[in-house]
């Protein structure tokens, strides 16, 4: 049939071949349109074809492919089949027909054919229209194998026609091909400035980079800035060229904000690495600042970055104990980047992060630095304080030295750790310095515990407050003389309840009377005027003791008075019961003075039983009987206190006293049965008749 009309006999075939293809199989199919190439190849072809389709036997002729009934056939299942082959032999049998459009659409659009077969049959068919090879190698990523093709076989304008028409974001990869090429200059240059569509930066300039060509590209890149770009890539790369070239790199890293730090920072750390340390700076990109700079002994760049920085966790991560960069780092931070800092922020964080990081030496040394020595920060009253704080807690052997060198701080709170902290001499000479005399008394006599330094530090400042606090500690300890001394000098009375205690105690009297006189001044105080009183009475200045009781005083003299008595000062007792007419008990201090009769008639102004009955008890003991018997008739007449009269008389055995007292109570308008009573038992006890009969007691007492 192909032989008579191969037009229309063809159409036929194909036909048949497209409506078997899945019974009798695409390859086997493929195969004998490739044996058959002419007319009776064709007419062969068919016979075949009816032969397989009855009992399906395999071909053994022998013929040059027939394109076109191939080409026809695939056509018409390749958009059906994932076969590969099937793919590749249409792209071969559209090629060979000249099919080119066809071949550029199925290379786009299939993605079942073997892309380095394709590329490779694309290439020795050497088409006039390299379209399909060029989207076959943009797809599969052959780009380097399909520029050496086009430069090495002169096709240039094709290369001009991927990059503008096809893809030019494999701009880059065209660039370097070229590069490996050793195309000219000028070439890329112009190709470069050909291409309209996006180039992805990035990689033209690693591509160029690679190869150390990167300032070929520099007009491109001037190019792309001028029309307003802002692509951080061109940036990183004029960035790069310039510091290749070293047109001021470091003033366009400085001043240049659209380059990304981390990028060329990577690319100056083998080249410069001040220049990295300027785009990491800038970029704030720590861990790579910290590495480079540590890496090259940059400490003091590192140290002025750390203070700009102001974060603790940078702090802690260079300040670490296993860090062994941390001593020549804390030096630069101590001699440079602390000093030249003006920001108290910048100097605040700083101390933070030593005194987080436990490095008390270090940060004596820093503080040494900022306030000893001139700068900004010489007068700052909290770095001071933190400076004797750490010494105290730190370096105690500093600290005496501070005080002399350091002002400007709360004395009175640093004082106090001081002594907390057991630095007692250190304490004392700050109070001393800043002119707190009593603060430092007290830490004499409370931490230091020397009472002579105290006494001789009272007399060199010679102030009360002073006076007053040694005679304190004098008084605790016993020193009683010269506590009052010391109170005496100070003029302070306040403590009067205490030194009145302790030196009547330790029977201090005279001295007790000089501060007593001292309180006096000041102070109106029943306790110091009756302790003064019973003062003058234990040291017998019984003249002092009557002019203090003919001055106006608020003493309780009775206390005083019976103190005396116990005392037995009775000459001193006399005078206090006597200025306060208590006759009861100026009867009975009389009676120890030996002056009876006075007591009587003390007795008799008192006009108390319980009086007559003490001054009549002590006229017993002192065998006053005349004196006796005039106390107790003033008892006799009270019924309830005649047998304890009686009893006493009884017991010392004066009964012919007792008769004597009872005869002459019986006179008496008071007188009551039981004196009779108890006249005539005497009488009977020693047999004896009544004076009187008249009087008998008997007779009265029978009737």
């Amino acid at each position: 049939m192909l032989k008579v009309n191969i037009r229309q006999n063809l159409q036929v075939v194909v036909q048949a071949a497209t409506k078997y293809s899945d019974l009798v199989g695409p390859v086997r199919l493929i195969e004998m349109f490739e044996k058959f190439k002419t007319a009776e190849g064709a007419s062969s072809l068919f016979l075949s074809l009816l032969l397989l389709l009855s009992c399906r036997a395999e071909l053994t002729y022998s013929s040059l492919p027939l394109d076109a009934g191939l080409y026809y056939y695939l056509g018409s299942i390749v958009h059906l089949s994932e076969d590969s082959e099937v793919h590749f032999k249409y792209i071969q049998a559209a090629t060979r027909t000249g099919q080119i459009r066809e071949v550029e659409r199925i290379v786009r659009e299939s993605n079942f054919y073997n892309p380095e077969k394709v590329k490779n049959f694309l290439k020795e068919a050497k088409l006039q229209d390299q379209l399909p090879l060029i989207i076959v190698c943009d797809r599969f990523d052959f780009v380097h194998d399909l520029v050496l093709y086009l430069y090495q076989n002169g096709l240039t304008n094709f290369i001009e026609v991927y990059v503008q028409r096809v893809n030019s974001a494999r701009t880059p990869q065209v660039v370097g091909g070229l590069l490996d090429v050793d195309c000219d200059e000028q070439t890329i240059k112009a190709l470069l400035a050909s291409v309209t569509g996006p180039v992805p930066v990035d990689e033209l300039v690693d591509e160029v980079e690679k190869r150390n060509r990167l300032k070929l590209i520099l007009p491109w890149i001037e190019a792309k800035v001028q029309a307003g770009q802002q692509d951080p890539a061109l940036y990183n790369a004029l960035a790069k060229i310039k510091i290749d070239s070293n047109v001021d790199p470091e003033g366009f890293l400085k001043d240049n904000n659209a380059y990304d730090p981390l990028v060329v920072g990577k690319y100056c750390e083998k080249r410069d690495p001040y220049l990295a340390y300027i785009a990491y700076a800038k970029g704030l990109c720590d861990d790579e600042l910290i590495a480079i700079t540590t890496e090259n002994a940059m400490y003091k760049h590192l140290a002025r970055y750390l203070v700009k920085r102001r974060r603790l966790e940078l702090w802690q991560q260079v300040l670490g104990a296993d860090n062994v960069h941390k001593r020549p780092l804390v030096d630069q931070v101590v001699a440079t980047a602390v000093p030249e800092s003006t920001d108290p922020e910048d100097v605040s964080v700083t101390v933070k992060a030593f005194l987080s990081a436990d490095l008390p030496s270090e940060l004596i040394e820093l503080l040494e630095k900022i306030v000893l020595e001139q700068s900004a920060f010489s007068d700052n009253a909290n770095l001071k304080k933190l400076l004797m704080l750490t010494a105290i807690r730190a370096d105690k052997g500093r600290v005496m030295g501070y005080i002399d060198r350091v002002e400007g701080f709360d004395v009175h709170e640093i004082a106090g750790i001081m002594i907390e902290h057991g630095l007692h001499e250190e304490a004392f000479t700050l109070y001393r310095k800043n002119s707190l005399h009593l603060e430092a008394m007290n830490t004499l006599v409370e931490y230091v515990v020397s009472i002579d330094r105290a006494q001789q530090y009272a007399d060199k400042v010679d102030q009360p407050a002073v006076w007053s606090r040694l005679g304190k500690a004098q008084l605790d300890g016993l020193r009683v003389k010269d506590a009052i001394d010391s109170y005496v000098r100070a003029e302070d009375p306040s403590n009067y309840l205490e030194v009145i205690e302790t030196a009547s105690r330790a029977g201090k009297h005279d001295d007790l009377v000089r501060y007593l006189q001292m309180a006096r001044k000041t102070l109106r105080e029943p306790a110091i005027d009756t302790e003064l009183a019973v003062a003058y009475a234990k040291t017998d200045r019984l003249r002092d003791m009557e002019d203090f009781l003919s001055m106006t005083n608020v003493a309780d003299l009775l206390s005083a008075g019976e103190k005396a008595f116990d005392a037995e000062l009775y000459d001193a007792a006399k005078l206090l019961f006597s200025s306060i007419s208590n006759w009861a008990r100026l009867a009975t201090t009389l009676i120890y003075l030996g002056e009876n009769q006075a007591a009587v008639d003390a007795a008799r102004k008192a006009g108390n039983t319980q009086v007559w009955r003490q001054v009549n008890a002590a006229c017993i003991d002192k065998k006053e009987f005349r004196l006796a018997q005039i106390c107790g008739l003033n008892l006799v007449v009270h019924a309830e206190e005649l047998s304890a009269l009686v009893r006493l008389y009884e017991y010392q055995g004066y009964t012919d006293e007792l008769m004597a007292l009872l005869e002459a109570g019986l006179g008496l308008e008071r007188a009551h049965m039981g004196m009779f009573t108890e006249l005539s038992v005497l009488y009977a006890k020693v047999r004896r008749r009544p004076p009187h009969p008249r009087s008998d007691p008997l007779e009265e007492t029978r009737s």
